[in-house]
């Protein structure tokens, strides 16, 4: 029984341990700044400017740099590349997130990738995972391929060099780790990601697999106390191949600084003294500028007008806008008003009818009404009845008109839009076209009119030399037969070919208009 309960009592030990590290891994939750240097950071999009080169960092080697990230070593054989910062930390505490992908086609990769924070920069083709050997200050390493034959690969390990000690490649590193921790990187359907904190000498590693989507879904990996690292550092992510080979890809390096609250308070001091210093000097150096201009382009300035007129002050802007809203309401209020003039006088036609009728009848006894009872009708003068039902109808023919005008009203209206843009229309298109087909309307026109009095003129001549003539020879001319063509059965036929001559006229230029219309 008492083994058991010893047992219980070291893993709960162990868990609880665990989950105090995991909890306590954000310095936020005891009292502690974190502030984003970007100075120390890359992250897409448009990681790489357009002439390849990453702000604020410098790579070498075998290393590519796109907008989306760093391939710091390709898959080709014996490639090695690397990336550092450009200028030392100003900080001594600090939390690195690196997100990156380790991918190969086969089982088994190499060599693998490494975190550094190094008083110098390495080298871009070093043969310790593509960096300096020998180096002083902090390497992460994680390490794909097996070289002690000890099956614990791939590997993460945390090595601290102080710049006299070679790096064991034969024992991957395992005689002078400080920590670490088995885990693999390889081939993950997401990124993989790893959080570096040092903050008051406490190193902690924590690693995301890259099974799930969720960001914050980080394992502890790693935590040492007592470590002593260098002040004023630089950052840089290294990666080599040998035999074997992956694509050692980085997506993001994010680095924050952490400080402690009073730390903070007297830092954000000497930023706002220092920043209010450099805006005074600015704003006294533009002033002296602007002298200097004005005494070296006099007759620039002379017709110059004062600029702050053609832009309104804040308080302007506000009196305007209350201004105009006063105006939308009393125009709302006029509104209003208006209707409601309509309603009274129509109220009050309804009762001067009312009153009319009243004062007709005002010397005949009227029936004791019931109570409760409106009355229903009033006799006016001369007999007649004027009632509620009367009254009724007669604003409701009213409302009637009114809405027949408004129809009659927004009909003309379109009317009127209509032929405005007809003759719109008739301005914009071509000038010879228009001419063209009222000046063939107008001349047929004008030719059928013609042809009607050349009719008439004949048959008036024809009439008149019939009646001038003989009575035998106006007998011998008249037809012995039916058969002959009278004047109207002539003048139908007549008038029956110039309807015809005239449709096709208007076909016919219809056609050519709309033949133009291609040209």
């Amino acid at each position: 029984m008492l083994p058991t309960f010893c047992k219980f009592l070291a893993i709960f030990c162990i868990f609880a341990k665990q989950t105090y590290a995991t909890t306590n891994l954000s310095p936020g939750a005891v009292g502690v700044h974190r502030r984003f240097e970007y100075k120390y950071s890359f992250k897409p999009p448009y990681l790489a400017q357009k002439d390849g080169t990453v702000p604020f960092w410098e790579y070498g080697g075998n290393a590519i740099a796109s907008s989306e990230s760093v391939r710091v070593a390709p898959s080709l054989r014996s490639q090695k590349g690397a990336i550092w910062t450009k200028t030392q930390t100003n900080f001594d505490w600090w939390d690195v997130e690196i997100v990156f992908r380790v991918t190969g086609r086969g089982r088994i990769g190499a060599d693998g990738l490494a975190f550094w924070y190094t008083t110098e920069k390495g080298d871009y083709n070093g043969p310790v995972f593509g960096s300096s050997d020998r180096w002083n200050g902090l390497g992460i390493i994680f390490d794909s391929f097996d070289n002690d034959n000890k099956h614990n690969n791939p590997y993460i390990s945390a090595v601290v060099n102080d710049g006299t000690k070679q790096y064991d490649h034969t024992n991957d590193g395992t005689t002078q780790l400080l920590s670490g921790c088995l885990r693999d990187f390889r081939n993950k359907p997401f990124p993989t990601r790893a959080r570096i904190e040092y903050y008051n000498n406490v190193l902690t590693v924590l690693i995301h697999n890259g099974m799930t989507n969720n960001n914050d879904d980080y394992e502890l990996c790693m935590r040492s106390d007592g470590v002593n690292l260098p002040k004023n550092g630089y950052f840089g992510v290294s990666a080599a191949t040998g035999g074997l080979a992956d694509d050692h890809d980085v997506f993001h390096f994010l680095t924050t600084s952490l400080h402690a609250a009073g730390q903070v308070q007297e830092n954000q001091k000497v930023d706002n003294q220092k920043l209010t210093a450099e805006y005074n000097e600015y704003q006294d150096k533009l002033e002296k500028q602007k002298l200097e201009y004005k005494k070296e382009h006099p007759n620039e300035h002379k017709d110059e007008e004062d600029f702050d007129e053609f832009y309104e002050s804040e308080d302007q802007r506000e009196l305007r806008q209350i201004w105009q809203g006063q105006s939308q309401i009393a125009e709302h209020l006029r509104e209003l008003s208006r209707k409601v003039d309509e309603i009274i006088g129509r109220q009050e036609n309804t009762l001067t009818l009312v009153s009319r009728g009243l004062a007709a009848n005002a010397g005949q006894a009227l029936p004791p009404a019931a109570a409760g009872s409106v009355p229903q009708q009033q006799q006016l003068g001369g007999g007649g009845v004027v009632s509620r039902t009367d009254v009724d109808l007669l604003l409701t023919n009213q409302n009637v008109l009114l809405s027949s005008i408004r129809e009659i009203r927004q009909l003309v209206g379109d009317i009127n839009v209509r032929t405005d843009n007809i003759q719109t229309n008739q301005k914009h298109a071509p000038t010879a076209q228009i001419q063209s087909t009222g000046y063939d309307v107008q001349t047929l026109i004008a030719e059928m009119r013609d042809g009607m009095n050349q009719v008439k003129q004949g048959i008036s001549h024809v009439g008149q030399k019939l009646a001038s003539a003989p009575q035998g020879a106006a007998q011998v001319a008249n037809c012995p037969t039916g058969s002959c063509v009278g004047v109207t059965l002539f003048l139908s036929v007549t008038v029956v070919q110039l309807l015809l001559v005239f449709i096709y006229n208007i076909f016919k230029n219809r056609s050519e208009a709309q033949a133009k219309k291609f040209y």
